[in-house]
C-alpha cells in the first residue's frame, strides 16, 4: 500500500458518526525507542481493534517479540519518468463527476479482490499471485474511462494551522508536532504494522525507504488540506482503485489505522489527547471508506492489473529505450495519462511511466524509459528487458488530457523523456481532426538528449498547425521555461507540462508570468503539491 493512511474530510459530512475503532481513554505509556527498531512496539498506543463497517470485530493479534528486519535503502532516480508519487494530491479543480458509493460497493469491499484470470501471457514469476477465475466474471473487464481531475487552480492554498474545522485544527497541530521527527514516525509506524500484522509484510517491497517517504508526504499533504473535500475525495478514489494492484483488501485498512494512531500518539505526545485521537479516527475512517468504495466499484469493471508482453525494445541512446508492449486484455486510456509498471525482476516495486502515444488501433502501448542511477525498474527496462518478457501494468491515471470541447491553442512543454506524453497529445489532436494551434517546446541538456526529435519533426511536417522547437540548454544558455516565456504571450493557450519536478515548478511560474491562468496549466507533478503552487 502506497499511502492508505492519507487523511481526508469525509465525503460530504465532516467528522460525524462512529468509527472503525474506539479510542482508549487512558492510553498506556510507550517506552521511548528509536524509530525503525521499536524495541517493544507492542507497548505503543494501540486503540481497540478496528474493522470495516458492518464486519464483526476480531480479537487483537499479539505482536511478535522481535521487530522486523531493517530495510535496504534505495534511491529511486530521476522523477520525470521513473516517478515515485504521481498519486500526489491534485490541486482544487472545477467540479467533476464524483463517485457515489453504491449499496453493492459496501458488500463488495469486504471480499477479496480477484486478480486477472491466468492467460497465455502469465509469466512464471507472476503466476503465484494470479487468483483463480471468479465464479461469475463481470461481462466487461475493461475499465470505463473515468473523468480525470480538472486542471489545478490556486484555490487550494493551505490554510493556516489555526484555520478550518475543529478536526482539521487538531490534525494539523499533531502533524506540526511530528514534522521534525518525521523519519522516526514513519519508521515506527511500519515497525508496529509489521510486528502486529506480519501477514501484511508481503504486500510491500523488500526495500522500504521509498515507501516511508511516500507515506509521510501523503499524510502531511492530507493534513494541510483536510477540509478540501472535492480534491481529497477525487484523490482518494483514484488511490483506492490503484491499490487493487497491490492486493490491498478492505480488511487491511483497520490494521493500518491502528498503527498510524499508535505512531502519531507516541511522537505527538505533547499535543495528543482524546479529542485529537478522535479527530484522527474520524478522518481515517472516512478516508478508508472512500478508498474501499472506489476499489469495490472498480472491481466490477476492470482487472486489478494487466499482463503485457514486450514486443519491441528500441535503444535510442545508451540510457534511453522506447519499450512497446502488448497487453493481454484491452487497455483503454487517454493520451497524456500514465500507468504504473512492475517488472518480474523487482516484484512489488512499481514505477510510473507516461504513455508515449495516443491509443492505437492495434492495442499496443509505448513508453520512453531513461535508466537513472540506482533506478531499479528503469535500469531493468533499459538494460535487461527484451522482446518476449512479461511485465504488469496498473490502471491508467492522470489528468493531463486534451479538452476537445474548446478550440484554444495548446502549448506543450516537454523536458527529457517528458516528451513522451507530449507526443501522445499531439497525436490525439491530429486524430480528432482538429486544426487548433499546437506549439511544442522540446527541452534537453544536449542535442544528444533529443532522442525523439526526428519523430516530432515528422509530425510537424505532416500537420501545418503544429510547431516544434528544440531548446538545448548548453546552446541556448537559458532554461526551457525561460525560452518558453520569450516566445510568448500565451494567454490564449492551454498549457501542458511534462518532465522533472524542477522543470515543472519553474515552468508553471513562467507560464503564469506569461498570462496563462493557473486553471489552464495542466501537469502531473510527482513531487510538488498544492502548498508549493505547482
Amino acid at each position: 500500500m502506497d499511502a492508505p493512511t492519507t487523511t481526508s474530510a469525509d465525503n460530504g459530512t465532516s467528522g460525524g458518526g462512529g468509527g472503525w475503532f474506539t479510542p482508549r481513554k487512558n492510553p498506556t505509556t510507550v517506552p521511548d525507542s528509536d524509530a525503525g527498531t521499536a524495541d517493544r512496539p507492542a507497548e505503543g498506543r494501540r486503540p481497540a481493534a478496528i474493522r470495516p463497517v458492518g464486519r464483526p470485530g476480531a480479537a487483537p493479534q499479539a505482536p511478535a517479540d522481535a521487530p522486523p528486519e531493517p530495510s535496504e535503502g534505495v534511491n529511486t532516480g530521476a522523477p520525470d519518468q521513473e516517478r515515485e508519487v504521481p498519486e500526489s494530491i491534485p490541486r482544487s479543480a472545477p467540479p467533476t463527476a464524483r463517485h457515489v458509493p453504491s449499496p453493492a460497493a459496501s458488500s463488495l469491499a469486504t471480499a477479496t479482490s480477484p486478480g486477472p484470470v491466468p492467460t497465455a501471457l502469465t509469466p512464471t514469476p507472476f503466476a503465484s499471485i494470479v487468483a483463480p477465475a471468479p465464479a461469475a466474471a463481470a461481462e466487461e473487464q475493461v475499465p470505463a474511462q473515468r473523468p480525470a481531475p480538472g486542471p489545478p487552480t490556486e484555490e487550494a492554498t493551505p490554510a493556516p494551522s489555526g484555520a478550518g474545522s475543529p478536526d482539521a485544527v487538531l490534525i494539523r497541530r499533531a502533524m506540526a508536532e511530528v514534522a521534525p521527527v518525521s523519519d522516526k514516525v514513519t519508521s515506527y509506524f511500519y515497525a508496529l504494522l509489521f510486528v502486529r500484522h506480519p501477514d501484511l509484510r508481503s504486500l510491500f517491497p523488500a526495500a522500504m525507504d521509498t515507501q516511508r517517504d511516500r507515506l509521510l508526504r501523503a499524510l502531511l499533504t492530507a493534513a494541510e488540506h483536510i477540509d478540501n473535500k472535492d480534491v481529497l475525495v477525487d484523490y482518494l478514489q483514484n488511490l483506492g482503485r490503484g491499490h487493487r494492484k497491490y492486493g490491498t483488501r478492505a480488511e487491511h485498512y483497520p490494521a493500518v489505522g491502528e498503527c498510524l494512531i499508535g505512531a502519531l500518539s507516541k511522537y505527538a505526545a505533547a499535543v495528543w489527547n482524546p479529542e485529537t485521537e478522535a479527530a484522527w479516527v474520524r478522518a481515517y475512517t472516512t478516508i478508508s471508506q472512500v478508498m474501499i468504495d472506489a476499489a469495490a466499484a472498480d472491481e466490477l469493471r476492470a482487472p486489478a492489473w494487466w499482463y503485457a508482453e514486450i514486443v519491441t525494445h528500441d535503444m535510442r541512446t545508451p540510457d534511453v529505450a522506447v519499450v512497446t508492449v502488448r497487453p493481454d486484455q484491452p487497455y483503454p486510456f487517454l493520451a497524456g495519462q500514465y500507468t504504473s509498471l512492475e517488472t518480474p525482476w523487482w516484484p512489488r516495486i512499481w514505477r510510473h511511466y507516461s504513455f508515449a502515444s495516443a491509443p492505437r488501433s492495434d492495442g499496443l502501448l509505448s513508453f520512453h524509459v531513461k535508466a537513472v542511477p540506482a533506478g531499479w525498474v528503469s535500469n531493468a527496462l533499459v538494460h535487461r528487458a527484451r522482446p518476449g518478457d512479461i511485465i504488469r501494468l496498473g490502471p491508467p491515471a492522470g489528468s493531463m488530457t486534451v479538452d476537445h470541447t474548446t478550440d484554444s491553442g495548446l502549448l506543450c512543454v516537454g523536458g527529457g523523456t517528458g516528451i513522451a506524453p507530449i507526443k501522445a497529445l499531439v497525436e490525439d489532436v491530429a486524430e480528432h481532426g482538429e486544426r487548433r494551434s499546437v506549439e511544442v517546446f522540446y527541452g534537453a541538456r544536449t542535442d544528444h538528449d533529443l532522442y525523439d526529435i526526428d519523430t516530432m519533426l515528422r509530425l510537424q511536417q505532416a500537420h501545418p498547425w503544429l510547431a516544434v522547437r528544440a531548446i538545448i540548454d548548453q546552446q541556448a544558455h537559458q532554461q526551457l521555461p525561460d525560452a518558453v516565456r520569450a516566445y510568448g504571450p500565451w494567454d490564449e493557450f492551454d498549457a501542458y507540462l511534462s518532465g522533472p519536478p524542477g522543470m515543472i515548478r519553474s515552468g508553471v511560474n513562467a507560464l503564469r508570468d506569461s498570462g496563462i491562468p493557473s486553471d489552464r496549466i495542466r501537469h502531473d507533478s510527482v513531487e510538488e503539491l498544492v502548498a508549493a503552487g505547482s
